[in-house]
Formats: structure tokens, C-alpha cells, sequence
């Protein structure tokens, strides 16, 4: 028999952990080839990993709610497959894609090694958050105290105070009127800062999911960190509503895929920024920012549970319409059947929110960082509209909608964030309804 070891893979750039959620098969248990073994969460998507060979579950390596780093060994798996068949003894075990994903790892952890020779700040105090021991060593030296610390929102898995973290709020100018209330305090009654929310018995106490907590976290660091402005304008879609209703069917017959409103909105958002690419930006920290050579759509798809997930459409400007369509439907499917892959939510350049889907007619969206952009697509309707000829100025029942576009302006100015949208409107209104595809 050969011991296989089951581990954590890769899954995606900036991902380096997972937290173990559900184990699906138990030690002793027959596991076939693909069959899923355990499922896991980061802080983009949720998964599960499937195992790469027929044998016997002999061995579990991290209990439910254990945090594994991408590489490491989730669990032994007995199989009769031999050494020439791809495996050797577990003690012999390498497999070099991981060891190359090891040394990002091993990178950190030397830092971390490096910080732990020098005395950690010496915080104290109940507490279910992780500090690290760099971490530690920061607040230590610019004194900050345990129940300071406490206080500062972290974006890091479940919630973690990051270096990252720890450093904008020390540069965000907060901790001076922070120091300023405490200090007044002091000199007052004592008396909580926050006074607790008082709950009856008609009311109903929940917690956030673990997703919504993540959302939360993710919403209030990007209102912090981006400058955030919109510009507004409306579209006259009559022409795309007509070619829709006249193609729907024979599309849908020829390629087997609904014909929503969607793919061609991302389309048009595509051309846009292959047009203005100033608009495709990402930061790198707070002073320098990456210009995206390539176009990597998010679009903000709705869950059963309310919440929401961001898939990605990589090289969107390089698709057809057939393509995106195909892209589109696919990745809506699998978001709300939970079946996106880690990778599927990563590696976005700009975002795209539809928020006529909920009948509203334009919204403010926040920015998804590190992005410096964001659309939110409102709903389309009928209204009557002032038609402009040669002979003279009507009046006409015309389809139109909406378009938001916050963008962070730090990098993006009023200009480029209304020619932006100006181009998709032109590219909207312009649709050929006869055009065929």
C-alpha cells in the first residue's frame, strides 16, 4: 500500500490559507477518485477538495475550524496504486508545484522568524483575535495599547489585524483623535464609549455569516481607504430591447444559452476600458498604483442568503458576444450553486453591479479594492422621451436606464470618470439591432 498525502492547493494569487469547514468523509471510509473530501474557506470563495486517487481514508491531519496553509497535508489516503504509477512512500512524497508555492510561504515565515528574535509587545488581555508577532512588535514600538489595538478593523482572514492594517490606521491620522477621546475619558465617569443595543423580546439577535462578516470588513476598509465620487448619466437602450425580443429565441436555439442584457453591458464596459485604460487601475499600497494590461470583469452576482460574490471574466475584452454570453451564464449558474473554483474570484480589474435586477433605477456603489472603479447598472423602463428630427422635436415611449460609476478620486478625475461612461452610453445607444451574431 501507498500512504497519498491529500493537500491544500493552490488556489489563486494572494490566497496563502483556508480554514477547514466540513470534513465529508471519515477515517476508515472507501474514497473514490474526484470524490470531495473536505471543504474549505478563504476569504474569496468557499470549495472543496477532491481527492486524486481510489483508496482508504486513514488519517486526518486538522480538525473543523483549523487554518492550513496552501501546501500542507490535509489528510492520508491508503492506495494500491503503485510507485510507477505516479507515488512513492509518503517520507518521499514531493510534489514540485508545492515546493514552489512553499517558497512564498517559507518567505513570510523567515519575516515573521526574523521579528520573533526581537522582544513582541508585551499586549495582554481576553481576546479570541490573532496577533501576529510582527504585529506584536509594531504596536509595541509605537505604543500602542492592548485595548487600542482591539479597536482597529482588520481585513485579514476572520477578521485579522494585518501589518497592512495596522500601518494605514497608524498614517491615517485616526489615532491622534483617538488618543484625544481616551484621554478625556479618563478624566470623566467611566462609561463605555459604545453603549450596547438594548433587545427585546419581539426582537430577533443574529450574527453575521462568516461571508458577512467578510463583506462588512471589505466594505468599510474600501469607504476608508478610496476617494469615493460618482458621475451618473442616462442611456436610451430602445434599440438594444428591440434587437433583444427579435433575436432571444433564435439565439437561444442556435447556441443553447438564455440572451440577457448583461453580456452586452459587459461588453460595452470592455470597449470602454480598452479606450480609457486609466480606469483599469489597482493600487499597490497608498502611493503607487498598477495600470491592468489586461481586462478582468467582476461581476456582482446575488446569493440565496442575500449575500454577494464577485466572479471574474478573464480577457473580457478578447470575447464575442457568443463568448460572454457563454461566460455569463456559466459563471452566474455555478455562483449561486456554490460551485466556483478560488480562482474564479480573483484577479479582477474592475467591477460591474447590476442594481436594476432589484428594480432600483441607479445606486452608489463602493469600489472592490484594491480596484479603483466601479459600475452599477441600474433598471431599464419605459418613459416617455423628447425625440429630436429635423422637422421639429416629439414625443416618444423610448427604453432607458440608468448608469452609476464610482471611482476613487485619487486617480480617476471627474473627466475620465464621465467620459467613461459617455463612451459606454454612445456604444449602448448605438446597437444595431439587425446586427447579427
Amino acid at each position: 500500500m501507498v500512504r497519498f498525502e491529500l493537500k491544500l492547493p493552490k488556489m489563486g494569487e494572494s490566497v496563502a490559507e483556508a480554514t477547514i469547514t466540513a470534513w465529508l468523509k471519515e477515517v476508515g471510509d472507501k474514497i473514490e477518485v474526484d470524490d470531495a473530501v473536505v471543504e474549505i474557506a478563504t476569504d474569496k470563495v468557499d470549495s472543496d477538495i477532491p481527492s486524486e486517487v481510489e483508496g482508504i481514508l486513514v488519517e486526518i491531519l486538522h480538525k473543523k475550524d483549523a487554518v492550513v496553509k496552501v501546501g500542507e497535508t490535509l489528510a492520508i489516503i491508503e492506495t494500491e496504486l503503485s510507485i510507477e504509477e505516479g507515488f512513492t512512500e509518503i517520507q518521499h512524497l514531493v510534489d514540485e508545484k508545492v515546493t514552489e508555492e512553499f517558497v512564498e510561504v517559507e518567505r513570510q515565515v523567515k519575516e515573521v522568524t526574523e521579528q520573533i528574535k526581537t522582544p513582541s509587545a508585551q499586549l495582554s488581555g481576553a481576546t479570541d483575535r490573532f496577533y501576529s508577532p510582527l504585529v506584536k512588535n509594531i504596536a509595541n514600538k509605537e505604543g500602542i495599547s492592548f485595548e487600542e489595538l482591539e479597536k482597529i478593523p482588520g481585513t485579514g482572514l476572520e477578521g485579522r489585524l494585518t501589518k497592512d492594517d495596522l500601518l494605514q490606521y497608524l498614517s491615517s491620522g485616526v489615532r491622534s483623535t483617538h488618543q484625544s477621546v481616551e484621554t478625556l475619558e479618563q478624566r470623566k465617569v467611566s462609561k463605555p464609549l459604545v453603549s450596547s443595543l438594548s433587545v427585546n423580546g419581539e426582537d430577533e439577535l443574529i450574527e453575521l455569516s462568516r461571508m458577512g462578516k467578510m463583506i462588512s470588513d471589505h466594505m468599510i476598509h474600501s469607504v476608508q481607504k478610496s476617494a469615493h465620487v460618482q458621475s451618473f448619466i442616462e442611456v436610451d437602450v430602445t434599440s438594444l430591447v428591440t434587437w433583444r425580443i427579435q433575436s432571444k429565441d433564435a439565439f437561444f436555439k442556435r447556441e443553447e444559452e438564455k440572451l440577457t442584457y448583461t453580456p452586452v453591458f459587459m461588453m460595452a464596459v470592455a470597449q470602454a476600458i480598452k479606450k480609457y485604460p486609466l480606469v483599469n487601475l489597482s493600487f499597490d499600497g497608498d502611493r503607487k498604483v498598477v495600470i491592468r494590461k489586461k481586462i478582468n470583469l467582476g461581476m456582482a452576482t446575488a446569493l440565496a442568503d442575500g449575500n454577494l460574490i464577485v466572479p471574474v471574466i478573464k480577457g473580457a475584452d478578447e470575447l464575442s458576444l457568443v463568448g460572454m454570453v457563454k461566460a455569463v451564464n456559466s459563471l452566474a449558474k455555478r455562483a449561486k450553486e456554490n460551485g466556483l473554483q478560488p480562482d474564479e474570484v480573483q484577479g479582477g480589474t474592475y467591477t460591474v453591479t447590476n442594481v436594476g435586477g432589484f428594480g432600483s433605477l441607479f445606486g452608489t456603489p463602493i469600489i472592490n479594492q484594491p480596484e479603483a472603479a466601479i459600475l452599477a447598472i441600474g433598471a431599464i423602463r419605459k418613459v416617455p422621451a423628447v425625440i429630436e428630427t429635423p422637422n421639429g422635436d416629439s414625443i416618444a415611449i423610448r427604453h432607458k436606464m440608468f448608469l452609476s460609476h464610482s471611482y476613487d478620486h485619487r486617480v480617476v478625475n471627474g473627466a475620465l470618470g464621465g467620459l467613461f461612461i459617455k463612451f459606454i452610453k454612445d456604444y449602448l445607444e448605438a446597437w444595431d439591432p439587425k446586427t447579427s451574431f
